[in-house]
């Protein structure tokens, strides 16, 4: 089981690093080039989707799943995203927007699917954090995202999800935000959390995960950086390892 892995580290402290891959934006013909990298560095989570895809998710992951052995997670932007090659997906319910297609819709819709396949579904409460920009989940997900100074509400927020059940927490800026989550949030969102929290979005150097994870983020999720970089994986993955 995927979650009793990311809870084992968890429950010894030891932070994580998710590798998110859109697959729009990752060519076919640079999976040679993943597989070399992940051959000398496994990121501990392998995370595939975005908010809009429009290649087939199905498609890309079976040609990953050819020169890959890394567990796939599927990050699904919506229930069109869906495939039955995965080994885990996280159930993603947008806590911070009010748009019941993202808070339940999608998940009513998935559900009958996740249960046919037997695939894992770790569910994770969903908060959008303002990170400068507008983002593609902005407007695909018609929401606004929580002022990154509006501490008081980020906790609400995530408390209110661990106390429905949610097995994670994940803040998030979006995919090319101009700035990551404040560290004085991750810091205060943490202090009041009994369970995984997740940060991404806007991180894009070493120094900027590492200030993350002293601020108390278990696992961390990078994915824009590595579109342009994927050599920098080994960096981040050094910096996570040293807590």
């Amino acid at each position: 089981m995927i979650y009793n892995q990311i809870l084992s580290k968890y429950n010894n402290k030891e932070k994580q690093l998710a590798f998110l891959i859109d697959p729009d934006k990752f060519p076919l013909d640079k999976l040679d080039e993943l597989e070399n990298i992940l051959n000398e560095v496994k990121p501990d989570l392998l995370l595939i989707g975005g908010s809009l895809i429009s290649m087939d998710t199905g498609v890309f992951i079976q040609k990953l799943k050819e020169v890959i052995s890394v567990p796939v997670i599927l990050y699904p932007g919506s229930s069109s995203h869906l495939c039955k090659d995965i080994d885990a997906l996280l159930l993603l319910s947008l806590i911070s927007g009010r748009n019941p297609e993202f808070l339940i819709s999608h998940h009513v819709t998935a559900a009958p699917f996740i249960k046919a396949y037997g695939i894992e579904a770790i569910s994770t409460g969903y908060m959008l954090i303002d990170g400068g920009s507008s983002t593609s989940v902005h407007y695909i997900s018609q929401t606004a995202p929580i002022p990154n100074d509006k501490q008081d509400i980020a906790i609400a927020t995530a408390l209110a999800g661990q106390y429905m059940g949610m097995k994670m927490i994940y803040m998030d800026a979006g995919s090319g935000a101009s700035q990551p989550i404040p560290t004085t949030m991750i810091e205060s969102v943490k202090h009041n959390l009994d369970i995984p929290l997740m940060i991404g979005g806007g991180l894009r150097t070493e120094e900027q995960i590492k200030e993350a994870c002293k601020a108390g983020a278990d696992i961390i999720v990078v994915g824009s950086a590595l579109e342009k970089d994927i050599s920098l994986l080994a960096g981040f993955h050094d910096v996570i390892k040293s807590f």
